[in-house]
């Protein structure tokens, strides 16, 4: 086997004609309004209802520097997901981007690496919305769910039996049809703007400028580490390219869903982590698994405001269970019809127009892992897994531009290879701020991946095989 057949790509037509195959094609049903909300769903969620007491906790009042490393980071790999979402219209994300761009090795890994990033992101979300629920039973009716089923075993619980209740509902959600769940999510996206807002407003009421001192306790280091956690925060923009199939206009809607979402939720986010230092110290921030809701019950000593918060996270924290597992199962299936993995799990359910196979499987899966792993190490993992995806796409947007400049691209990054480039800088800064710990385990993790590649996905590939596709079949398979 030579090592260029390690590599070799897919070409953009040959993936956008596979979206075509019958018992394999995806419905489009989702316009731009849809799409937008769809990426704010995603965002928006355990990130500043939950994550944003971990970094107060490491930053104090810097954590809205935080905020900003962290959006800063995100927005250059955002223009290059929007390029290439763009020029290549298909489901499967910076997987397929890969595909078409730094070829099938390469590719395999990021779809599997994009695997653990969205199926541990959910967990952790749903975890999250496991602890939003016991804030809000606490402050509307007084009352608390046993530690014994709704912490991980790690915390002192058995399971927790919320986050499997919240995740096996989305999954039948997402089974029954695409346009029902992007219709309820811009409901609840609706609401959880709506929500953010309120505690803005009621947080200045009780602003007090005295928490902002001393700002940076930890100094550059305690603001760059919890930039690192705080990242979890921002991750989803990237699900909105997953729903490029079932875009009706993805050439157009694309790159105004991804820049739109990352945009609105970054400037909610600097302004509620500037408020909630104004009203609760980071140390009480730090301390609650609903931080927010905290900071309204007892930083400004408004229980009902609480209750209202607690309640507006639960929808938010939902929203964002149901765009990431749409995501996951996305991606799996891609890979799925391309064949690095199971062909026959990319079937697309004749009732429902979903993948329903992949969706029921993957939502038991997710159910367990929220049930018993605790958040902390769930929101490390999914970090380091995004940030490495987002490595690659900016990688893929400077090698397309080399190797396919007569592309049609309907978005363009400007100033390449500059822009990419500083989003691979600033991806590394960040996976260098993460625990070891955290990163064995991603490499763990990749190492499993690529036993499946050299024992299974490399002879099944599609374009090895030459099934179902225009391309002849690679020799040395």
């Amino acid at each position: 086997m030579a090592v260029k057949d390690l590599f070799v790509t897919r070409s953009i037509a040959d993936l956008v004609k596979d979206t075509a195959t019958e018992g394999e094609q995806l419905k489009k049903s989702i316009g731009p309004v849809a799409l937008t909300a769809l990426g704010v769903g995603a965002i928006i969620g355990t990130g500043i209802f939950v994550v944003i007491g971990q970094g107060a906790g490491l930053a104090g009042p810097g954590v809205i520097v935080a905020f900003v490393l962290a959006g800063v980071t995100c927005a250059f790999s955002a223009l290059s997901y929007a390029e290439l979402s763009a020029a290549v219209p298909v489901s499967g994300s910076a997987y397929t981007f890969s595909y078409a761009t730094l070829g099938e090795l390469v590719a395999f890994i990021i779809g599997w690496d994009l695997i653990l990033e969205y199926g541990v992101s959910v967990a952790a979300v749903a975890v999250g919305w496991g602890g939003n629920i016991n804030e809000f039973l606490k402050s509307a009716f007084d009352f608390s769910l046993p530690t014994a089923i709704s912490q991980s075993p790690s915390d002192g619980g058995v399971f927790n039996i919320p986050a499997v209740v919240v995740v096996l509902g989305i999954t039948l959600l997402l089974t029954i049809g695409t346009r029902e769940s992007t219709r309820i999510n811009a409901v609840m996206v609706g609401v959880k703007i709506v929500i953010l807002l309120f505690f803005i407003v009621v947080a200045i009421t009780a602003f007090d400028p005295t928490h902002f001192t001393p700002f940076a306790p930890k100094g550059v280091p305690g603001i760059a580490a919890a930039a690192s956690t705080i990242f979890f925060a921002y991750i989803g923009f990237d699900a909105v390219t997953t729903a490029s199939e079932e875009t009706k206009k993805p050439a157009r809607d694309l790159p105004i869903a991804i820049i739109g979402s990352l945009l609105i939720s970054t400037v909610l986010y600097i302004l509620v982590s500037f408020t909630a230092v104004g009203i609760a110290s980071t140390k009480s921030l730090a301390a609650s698994d609903a931080p927010l809701s905290t900071a309204l019950r007892t930083g400004a000593g408004i229980p009902w405001a609480g209750a209202v918060l607690s309640l507006g996270a639960l929808i938010a924290i939902t929203s964002v269970v149901l765009v990431i597992m749409y995501g996951q199962t996305r991606i799996f299936f891609a890979m799925c019809r391309d064949g690095l993995l199971p062909r026959r799990l990319a079937s697309v359910s004749p009732r429902f127009g979903t993948p329903a196979k992949i969706t029921v499987g993957f939502g038991i899966l997710i159910a367990i892992l929220a049930a018993l792993v605790p958040l902390s190490v769930i929101v490390e993992l999914t970090n380091i897994g995004t940030l490495f995806a987002f490595i690659l796409v900016n990688i893929g947007v400077i090698v397309l531009r080399r190797t396919r400049p007569d592309l049609e691209r309907p978005f363009k990054v400007p100033f390449v290879p500059v822009f990419p480039a500083i989003g691979i800088i600033l991806c590394g800064y960040l996976i260098v701020q993460l625990p070891i710990e955290t990163k064995l385990r991603f490499v763990v993790w990749l190492a499993i991946g690529l036993i499946i590649y050299f024992t299974y996905s490399r002879t099944h590939s599609r374009v090895r095989t030459g099934e179902k596709t225009d391309l002849p079949a690679v020799e040395g398979a």
